[in-house]
C-alpha cells in the first residue's frame, strides 16, 4: 500500500501538507533536474534555468556567432543579418486549478483535487524562487476564483489559503447536477495572463471538449500552454473491488457489476477514448502534456 504525502489525510488540505512543499522547490532550479521533463518521463532537461529571447534582427558584424544568423531575411536583402538575443526575462506563471466535482474523487489514496493542490503549491514555490510572478485561476465548475500573478512569498501562500478555503467548502456542500463549460475559465484565463506568461491546467479534463480548441488556440498565440492530466486508478477501470455498486453522473443512474472484466474493460475503453481525444488535441496545439495519478504521491511519481 503507498504511504500517504506528509501532513494529509488524502482528502482534505491543510497549510502544513501544502507548505512542505517550499522546501522541495530547490531540487527543480537550475541546474538541478527540470520539473516539466520529470512529468514528461524524462531524466534530464536539455534546457537548464532561463532561455534566450529573440531581441532584433540587424546586419551581420565581424565576430557574430555563424549560428544566430538569420537566412530569411539575409535571403530577402542580399546582406547576411543575424539575430539578437535578450535573456528571458520574468515569465509569469499562472495556474488553471480544477476544483469540479470530479476532481472530489479518489479510489486509493488521494482526491485528485489533493494531487492537484500538492502539484500547485511544489510550481507555485518553484516559480518564485526563480524570480517570476505566481497567479491562479480556481475553477469550482460554478464560480471562478482569480489570484492575480503575484511576485515573493505572497504569491503562493495567498493560492496555498485559497485552494484550501475553497476545496473545503467544496466537500462541504453538495455537488451541482451540471457544472459551467471549461470556457469560461479560458476567457478569464485570456483577460488575466500577460502576454509571454506560462499557463498550467491542472486538471481531469473531464468538461474540456472539442468547442474549447479556438479558446486554447488563441491563448497559446502569446503563451506557453502546459496539461497536466490527473486520473484515478478506478476511471481505467483498475479497482480490487469486485461487487456491484450503484454510479450516477447526476443525469442517470446505472448499476455497474465490478467483478465482470467486461464491465472493467468498458470503462477502460471509454477513459482511453477521452484520453486520446485530448493527447491529440494537445499535440496538434504545440502543447506540452503529461499525467499524474491519485494513486500515488506526488514526489514520489516526479523523483527519477
Amino acid at each position: 500500500m503507498a504511504s500517504l504525502p506528509p501532513y494529509s489525510d488524502g482528502v482534505s488540505l491543510n497549510l502544513d501538507e501544502l507548505l512542505y512543499y517550499q522546501q522541495h522547490a530547490v531540487k527543480w532550479l537550475p541546474p538541478a533536474k527540470s520539473l516539466w521533463s520529470q512529468l514528461l518521463g524524462q531524466h534530464q532537461s536539455r534546457q537548464l534555468g532561463r532561455g534566450m529571447d529573440f531581441a532584433e534582427v540587424r546586419q551581420y558584424q565581424p565576430g557574430d556567432d555563424i549560428r544566430a544568423i538569420d537566412w530569411r531575411v539575409t535571403a530577402r536583402t542580399g546582406k547576411p543579418h543575424t539575430k539578437l538575443f535578450t535573456e528571458e526575462r520574468e515569465r509569469p506563471v499562472v495556474l488553471y486549478l480544477d476544483l469540479s466535482a470530479s476532481m472530489l474523487f479518489g479510489s486509493t489514496l488521494t482526491l485528485k483535487s489533493v494531487l492537484m493542490a500538492h502539484l500547485a503549491s511544489l510550481i507555485s514555490w518553484l516559480a518564485v524562487a526563480q524570480q517570476d510572478r505566481i497567479g491562479a485561476v480556481i475553477d469550482t465548475g460554478t464560480e471562478l476564483i482569480e489570484v492575480k500573478p503575484t511576485a515573493r512569498r505572497r504569491g503562493p501562500l495567498t493560492i496555498i489559503q485559497k485552494l484550501i478555503e475553497v476545496h473545503q467548502r467544496q466537500l462541504a456542500m453538495p455537488q451541482p447536477a451540471t457544472a459551467q463549460s471549461m470556457a469560461h475559465a479560458m476567457h478569464t484565463l485570456n483577460r488575466l495572463c500577460p502576454k509571454g506568461s506560462e499557463i498550467v491546467f491542472i486538471s481531469d479534463f473531464v468538461r474540456f471538449s472539442d468547442e474549447h480548441n479556438v479558446q486554447l488556440s488563441r491563448l497559446k498565440q502569446h503563451n506557453r500552454i502546459r496539461f497536466v492530466h490527473v486520473s484515478d486508478p478506478l476511471e481505467t477501470g483498475q479497482t480490487h473491488f469486485r461487487g456491484v455498486e450503484q454510479v450516477s453522473n447526476h443525469k442517470q443512474t446505472q448499476w455497474l457489476d465490478f467483478s465482470s472484466r467486461k464491465t472493467r474493460t468498458e470503462i477502460e475503453n471509454a477513459f482511453q477514448h477521452k484520453l486520446q481525444g485530448l493527447q491529440n488535441m494537445a499535440l496538434k496545439l504545440g502543447i506540452s502534456y503529461s499525467a499524474l495519478t491519485s494513486s500515488q504521491q506526488l514526489l514520489k511519481q516526479i523523483s527519477g
